[in-house]
């Protein structure tokens, strides 16, 4: 249905790729680059052809009547979500992607003192690369030449450094610390941002033209290659606001082997390895235990990790671990189309949320992601289960309520739903 990679690479998104690998061999696809963010994505050619080189692409878009472009790749099992550069952050952390990718994206990143770049700027790990594939529009060639001046000038300022550029392709490196920053002349734009400004607040954050500079302890830029990274507690666990200070890896290493044995439990006993599962949401992720037992335990699926506004911003902890995820409001509509998951998993996440809304407002979002065939594992407090049960029959679900491995007076339990076809 797609013939080499769509219509956005002539050549293929294969030979593509082996050219951007060419032209910059330190990206090493699968190994030093792992988590790459897709802008404009198309018909998500350039995720699902990274997916053989062993990287998780998360392929972005605008909700867009004629193109689909985002149900198009959900339907392909590439992990997409809509978003669009605007005017506010995008629901990502600072230094989380380890390339940022546009082919013909339809932004433009010089308007308005190249603000929007800046986000890209600070959503890039250290050291990360931008690839920028111009729209190759033959009979504006001068429009052509007067972008390219403006982007290079842009980078420049940015202290981004062209590494490579072969026709319409060129890819940039951002820097590993501040040092080109803290060169520039007095009064350069844009500006370094304020030292309050905390970069991994993005829930309702308005853009700033301004460079978001990198932590001097140097966290978030020094990440251990693929796969070691998705065990190895990061850095940038030290640094995150938790309510634990001394013990985070080994909190870390306990959420681990919690979700690693909890997840081998119900591969063998609700058998998940025949259930054809694909795109799998983690509704409160944590710090990512839950998508990494699922890929220890070779599940051949993808997880976008939710990290709800209410609790602890982990994201970055995920990113850093090689996995994706996104900030949410469980409150609010989660920002993709319908009938779009195979299965949602959501532990501790209801008795928490009640306080802030009505949990049917989450259930009836949940079917509404949900494809028919789908299942939800609700993880929670036995406080909360007769209700969801009762909202799930109403919604037309299967509900089947299980005692958890403490036993059945444990003060949690399961609620495993089906949505019927």
């Amino acid at each position: 249905m797609f013939p080499g990679g769509g219509t956005q690479f002539i050549h293929g998104a294969d030979q593509y790729l082996d050219q951007i690998s060419k032209m910059v061999p330190d990206i090493a696809f699968g190994n030093h680059t792992k988590v790459v963010l897709d802008i404009g994505c198309g018909v998500a050619s350039f995720g699902a052809y990274l997916l053989k080189r062993n990287v998780t692409t998360l392929s972005i878009a605008p909700k867009d009547v004629h193109e689909n472009q985002v149900q198009f790749a959900l339907e392909r099992g590439v992990p997409a979500m809509l978003a669009v550069f605007a005017t506010q952050r995008l629901p990502y952390p600072s230094q989380s992607f380890d390339l940022i990718h546009c082919s013909r994206c339809r932004i433009n990143w010089t308007r308005d003192d190249g603000i929007l770049l800046l986000e890209a700027n600070r959503m890039l790990r250290a050291g990360g690369y931008f690839a920028w594939a111009a729209q190759p529009v033959y009979k504006h060639e001068d429009n052509l030449q007067e972008q390219w001046k403006e982007m290079e000038d842009l980078t420049t300022r940015n202290c981004w450094e062209l590494i490579k550029k072969e026709g319409y392709l060129a890819i940039w490196q951002k820097p590993l610390n501040n040092s080109c920053y803290l060169k520039r002349d007095t009064g350069m734009q844009p500006p370094l941002c304020d030292s309050d400004d905390n970069p991994d607040t993005v829930w309702y954050v308005g853009l700033r033209a301004c460079i978001t500079p990198l932590p001097e302890n140097g966290f978030g830029s020094n990440v251990t290659s693929w796969p070691a990274r998705l065990h190895y507690p990061p850095e940038r666990l030290q640094s995150i606001e938790l309510d634990a200070y001394i013990s985070r890896k080994e909190i870390f290493r306990a959420e681990a082997k919690y979700w690693y044995e909890i997840i081998a439990s119900y591969v063998a006993a609700f058998r998940w390895k025949d259930m054809k599962l694909r795109n799998v949401m983690d509704m409160k992720a944590g710090f990512g235990g839950f998508a990494a037992a699922l890929h220890d335990l070779q599940i051949d699926c993808w997880v976008m990790n939710v990290v709800p506004v209410s609790g602890f911003n982990t994201l970055p902890v995920i990113y850093d671990r090689g996995l994706i995820g996104v900030m949410h409001d469980w409150c609010e509509p989660f920002d993709t189309y319908p009938r779009t998951y195979d299965l949602l998993h959501a532990a501790g996440l209801f008795s928490v949320e009640r306080k802030r809304c009505n949990m049917s407002t989450i259930m009836l979002e949940m079917d509404r992601m949900l494809r028919p065939g789908g299942r939800v594992y609700i993880r929670d407090s036995v406080l909360v289960m007769s209700e969801l049960q009762a909202i799930a029959a109403a919604m037309g679900w299967v509900p089947a309520l299980h005692d958890i491995s403490e036993g059945p007076h444990a003060s949690w339990k399961i609620l495993i739903c089906e949505k019927r076809l």
